[in-house]
């Protein structure tokens, strides 16, 4: 059964801009410490496919934060929702902390996916209940 869905869509270059502004912060603020060493290591390869990577976690933890119907309040957050890869490539949704335990309880399952071209990163989660 069905219990959410979210959409996201983000401008990269409105990701880009904060990040100028706020430097490394705002990336500390948004991603999970695993998805961090991850960006760190893409920004340091190809700046634009860390920021873009930014942007598309941005998106999914926005979307996420929709289906479940909490937006950006308790028990969701920023870092205790992570978007992990299989080593398909295929996304996944790895919840932390009091979020786990409230999606776990709540007997929720999520499924994610997410895009980016040139200025924009999209993602659409469907949340179940099992």
């Amino acid at each position: 059964m069905i219990y959410g869905i979210g959409t996201d869509i983000c401008d990269v270059r409105r990701i880009a801009a904060t990040y100028e502004r706020q430097g490394e912060r705002f990336a500390r603020r948004v991603l999970s410490d695993a998805e961090f060493a991850i960006w760190q290591a893409r920004s340091k390869r190809w700046p634009k496919r860390g920021i873009s990577y930014l942007a598309t976690r941005f998106s999914a933890k926005e979307a996420f934060s929709k289906a479940i119907g909490t937006g950006m309040r308790m028990p969701m957050s920023w870092r205790l929702c992570e978007v992990a890869n299989l080593r398909s490539g295929k996304p996944v949704i790895v919840l932390h902390g009091g979020l786990k335990d409230w999606f776990e309880a709540e007997r929720l399952t999520a499924h994610v996916t997410v895009t980016d071209e040139t200025d924009y990163a999209a993602s659409f989660v469907v949340v179940e209940k099992t």
